[in-house]
């Protein structure tokens, strides 16, 4: 019989293929913002498809009304094994603005960094190099006798784009995806020498409003002071949103909102977080939110309304002097624990229209909206996966909470009924989104071995 330092070898002895194969994947310029690369994400579906055959899965691609879905799946050497599904996601991010890319963003290499090599291209990170470590520990068990645990894979090509499909899809193969329990592949560590476990999400609720008065933009100096400017009005009602506290004043806000457990908040303490630092590394000194609350509860714990973008009036070069016949501003609430996004939304649209005078109307719309998920940080497959990356990694996990939303746990929560385990390998400075990202491949080579420890870990 196999065991589990075999696979571990396995893994070791196939680094190099393993770089080849992943490299293959981030060729795949599969952004699924851009029609002009629909293609691409069909390809790099397909590829899926092929390595997860290659692998002894039954393995297909399913068409949506956007991008393709991969579903495989696989049985465990041993009966009554537990089963997993793993999720991931092929789609990538735009790589503008292509001008500050060092390298060409679907052209991967190796390059040397401060802790080592590091995998640089579009997706390294987010998320072909994080499915790919499971794919390496799949691979290393297969050819040493099988996989421990009955594992369905469900790789999707619409994460970065909110995900429309997912939800219909979850809910028509509701049968074929159930498990005991989703890995999901798309957090972080807590350092480069820290792993992590995330058991909080924030969820969100986005909103947009748009203001409008006049019907037409009007000359200033002929109606100004006569005519309400609907810029003032949005720019009062935003100002509004928070007390002189930094708290977020829409009625009803904080309900469902739970003060921190102290033994979270004390194992939060021990993680040593450097609130100077961390604001500092973007030019900034001053915690910004809720007075009295450390940065980490703030972007953790804690619910936030934020102003993402404003619109109104002449924004172009030299000078128009308009009163603009609207004027918009999107804003995302981060929420936690038991919020209600719906209510959420419903209470800030109450608190604009009660805020609008005369001669102004206004028009919403939403963007996303998912509830707060928490795992329970005692339960069984937290352990286990625990003492799993602890053996990697020779230090405790860190248990994390996240400040963003990854809304496919929440979907599996509500349509399949399924908890999550949230295990990942990037690091704060991977720059997702962002030009230059990159992945390290010592996050490459042991996030296939730690994965390789937890199943193990939870077949036991």
């Amino acid at each position: 019989m196999a065991t589990l330092e075999d696979v571990l070898s396995t893994i070791d002895a196939e680094q190099g293929a393993a770089l080849d194969r992943l490299f293959a994947l981030l060729a795949i310029p599969s952004v699924s913002a851009v029609p002009a690369n629909f293609p691409d994400c069909a390809r790099a579906a397909d590829w899926l498809a092929h390595e997860l055959d290659d692998l002894g899965f039954e393995a297909a691609r399913h068409d949506t009304p956007g991008r393709p879905m991969v579903v495989g799946s696989a049985k465990a050497k041993t009966r009554d094994a537990p089963s997993l599904l793993f999720y991931g996601h092929y789609d990538v991010q735009p790589a503008d603005p292509l001008e500050l890319w060092t390298t060409p963003p679907f052209e991967p290499r190796l390059a040397d960094g401060p802790n080592g090599k590091r995998i640089l291209g579009r997706g390294a990170c987010d998320d072909k190099g994080q499915l790919m470590t499971f794919l390496e520990a799949c691979r290393a068990f297969r050819r040493n006798g099988g996989l421990p645990c009955n594992v369905t894979v469900l790789f999707e090509g619409e994460e970065e784009t909110g995900s429309p499909s997912l939800p219909a899809f979850l809910t028509a193969n509701a049968k074929a995806l159930k498990a005991d329990l989703a890995l999901v592949c798309d957090t972080g560590m807590w350092d480069a020498a820290t792993p992590a476990i995330t058991t909080m999400l924030r969820g969100l609720a986005y909103e947009e409003v748009t203001l409008h008065a006049a019907n037409r933009d009007l000359h200033s100096g002929l109606y100004g002071g006569a005519a309400i400017n609907p810029i003032r009005v949005l720019a009062r009602i935003l100002a509004d949103l928070h007390d002189a506290n930094g708290a977020v004043t829409l009625p009803g806000f904080y309900d469902g909102v739970e003060e921190l457990p102290e033994d979270v908040a004390e194992q939060w303490r021990g993680l040593d977080f450097d609130d100077d630092k961390f604001l500092g590394d973007v030019g900034l000194s001053v915690p910004a939110g809720e007075k009295g609350r450390t940065a980490l509860e703030m972007i953790w714990s804690r619910p936030t309304c934020d102003v993402n973008g404003i619109v109104g009036g002449y924004t172009g070069a030299g000078a128009k002097t308009v009163l603009p016949a609207k004027a918009s501003a999107k804003i995302s609430f981060r929420l936690v624990g038991k919020q209600n996004p719906e209510r959420i939304v419903q209470s800030f649209r109450a608190f604009v229209k009660a805020r609008l005078p005369a001669d102004v109307r206004a028009e919403f719309g939403s963007h996303s909206s998912s509830p707060a998920i928490t795992l329970p940080a005692n339960s069984e497959a937290v352990r286990r996966a625990s003492r799993a990356l602890e053996a990697e990694w020779g230090r405790p996990a860190a248990l994390i909470g996240s400040g963003g939303s990854i809304p496919v746990v929440g979907s599996l929560k509500r349509e399949l009924g399924m908890d999550s385990l949230m295990v990942g390998f990037g690091l704060a400075d991977d720059n997702l989104h962002s030009p230059n990202e990159k992945y390290e491949l010592t996050s490459f080579h042991k996030g296939a071995r730690s994965w390789a420890r937890i199943l193990a870990a939870l077949a036991a």
